[in-house]
């Protein structure tokens, strides 16, 4: 997989996150929330799917990637949409989003709700795999997606998904495990987590983990004809994790640069579509 484009539409996304493009402030702006586990991210681009602004914050307003507390997931939003129209100089109307697959009607209405109650339209709620393929564009394979809080893949055959699946596993059960090998607290953990010159180190204690992700993934693909899984998602940043994916798998196992960027991304890509559950 010649992750080339993607690569470089991240690069630009990470950019965003301190300096903000150019653009014609009378065309329609696309923006994609991601309510996630650990991190709430809003990506904006202008109508040539550029990214242009980016805003982030550290949040425990859910938990296995439903929302537990939503006037805390509410109001992040709100001030994350706040700070990109002061840095944009022009208002957000419209934003796309995105669900663990599998997700209840009723759940993703809620997800729906929080991001609505900061003014913004859903135009758009896709499972995350899927989002996360419009930076990948996969034809045929596995596309999964870890996060805080869930393990959701999608399987695709020639650009169509063929088969989704979720499970309530993610970087959150790394961190715990962080956390209790050094008898920290969960935030200690989580900056352990992220820290580069530590990663071989935290490979090591959560191996154990990652291999049980490894093998529900095999377990969901088993019967498929599958010759490449791609690795997305914060938790897929740490280094080497896609080599014990393809030891416990058996399949070619990939991942873009920076994967904790590529689904707010994708959302952000689909705001157009008009398919609201």
């Amino acid at each position: 997989m010649d992750f080339t484009r993607a690569n470089e539409l991240i690069s630009r996304v990470e950019k965003s996150l301190n300096e903000t493009g150019k653009f014609n402030k009378s065309e329609e702006l696309l923006v994609g929330v991601d309510l996630g586990t650990a991190y709430i991210v809003l990506v904006v681009l202008d109508k040539e799917m550029n990214p242009i602004a980016s805003e982030m914050q550290f949040a425990q307003v859910l938990k296995d990637g439903l929302v537990v507390d939503y006037i805390g997931a509410s109001r992040i939003v709100r001030e994350l949409k706040a700070r990109l129209e002061e840095r944009l100089g022009v208002e957000l109307l419209k934003a796309a989003i995105a669900v663990p697959p599998g997700t209840s009607e009723r759940d993703s209405k809620t997800h729906r709700y929080v991001v609505e109650g900061s003014g913004m339209e859903v135009t758009a709620i896709l499972d995350e795999p899927t989002a996360a393929n419009a930076v990948l564009g996969i034809e045929n394979g596995v596309i999964v997606d870890i996060g805080g809080g869930t393990t959701g893949l999608s399987i695709l055959e020639d650009g169509k998904v063929i088969y989704t699946a979720d499970e309530a596993t993610g970087g959150t059960h790394l961190s715990l495990v962080i956390a209790g090998n050094y008898r920290i607290d969960f935030e200690e953990a989580e900056k352990i987590k992220k820290d580069k010159d530590r990663q071989k180190e935290i490979l090591t204690i959560v191996r154990p983990v990652i291999q049980k992700m490894a093998t529900i993934v095999r377990e969901h693909v088993e019967g498929y004809d599958v010759d490449d899984i791609y690795l997305v998602g914060g938790t897929c940043c740490l280094d080497d994790i896609e080599e014990v994916f393809e030891k416990e798998t058996g399949v070619r196992t990939t991942k873009p640069k920076n994967p904790f960027l590529v689904t707010p991304l994708g959302i952000a890509m689909n705001c157009r579509i008009r398919e609201v559950i």
